[in-house]
């Protein structure tokens, strides 16, 4: 541990399971304090705990459904109570609904998917920005999505969600520049909570998936994905603003197919 966010009081949205758990054991070995929220509050504090007793850092965990106005604001008068002030938002909660074409998705699943990601992040962002304003700034780290770079099938209303978090991700850099508030975006593709569970129960899913990646091999949340966001959290990246990094061993050059093996029989409505 180097010590790159000693001290600093940190923000994990969902970051109980997949990428966000991983993530938050990156930044507590990095001395961050860090409020770790998730809709399971039992999973967050569990996790909380675990990075209490491994890394000696101060954790709490909470529940919070980033898609109720009340519960994010209350999240971050959280942070602020617990430990005096926020630095660091990293807003990796996301909602996939289900698998179906885009004829066939439904307004409910569009405005389920939008309130997790775009309204759970606006609301996030903007209760985060009075408090990283008296400390004299802060950064905020978004997640994009090669699935939006590639117009992955079956996710029109997740990649609509994700172009939106990018376009806001760009306008707070512009304009919160002037209190030295970072905003910047990640576009991770590793061991998520979906992603490893279908490596552990379908049979060669690894091997296909990683097939086209220029590393050969799918991103460890700890050790892969968790270091590049405390880059973008800390002090090193004191000049880096309104960037989008894709952390995914290169997959978004060639990019991946997701044309679904059942398309004719979701397109006769089976």
């Amino acid at each position: 541990m180097s010590g790159l966010l000693q001290d600093k009081v940190a923000i994990v949205t969902g970051g109980a399971k997949g990428l966000g758990h991983g993530i938050s054991r990156r930044m507590a070995r990095e001395g961050a304090k860090l409020v770790i929220t998730g809709r399971d509050g039992a999973t967050a504090e569990r996790v909380a705990a675990e990075i209490r007793d491994r890394f000696g850092t101060a954790a709490i965990g909470l529940a919070a459904d980033m898609g109720i106005k009340d519960d994010v604001t209350g999240m971050v008068d959280r942070a602020v109570a617990e430990f005096g002030g926020l630095d660091i938002l990293v807003t990796n909660a996301s909602m996939l609904s289900p698998n179906v074409l885009l004829e066939d998705k439904t307004d409910e699943m569009l405005k389920r998917t939008m309130e997790i990601g775009t309204w759970g992040t606006w609301w996030a962002m903007r209760a985060a920005f009075p408090h990283m304003k008296a400390r004299g700034g802060g950064s905020i780290v978004n997640f994009y999505s090669i699935d939006a770079q590639t117009g992955a099938w079956l996710h029109s209303d997740y990649n609509m969600n994700k172009g939106a978090i990018l376009g806001l991700t760009r306008s707070a850099a512009v304009e919160w520049g002037r209190f030295n508030i970072r905003t910047n975006a990640i576009a991770p593709t590793g061991m998520g909570q979906v992603f490893a569970e279908l490596a552990e129960k379908v049979p060669g899913f690894l091997d296909m998936a990683t097939a086209s990646n220029p590393l050969k091999r799918a991103g460890d949340p700890e050790d892969d994905i968790g270091p590049v966001v405390v880059f973008l959290a800390s002090e090193m990246a004191r000049f880096v603003n309104g960037e989008l990094i894709n952390v995914d061993g290169g997959q978004h050059l060639p990019g991946y197919v997701s044309v679904p093996h059942n398309l004719a029989e979701l397109e006769a409505g089976e």
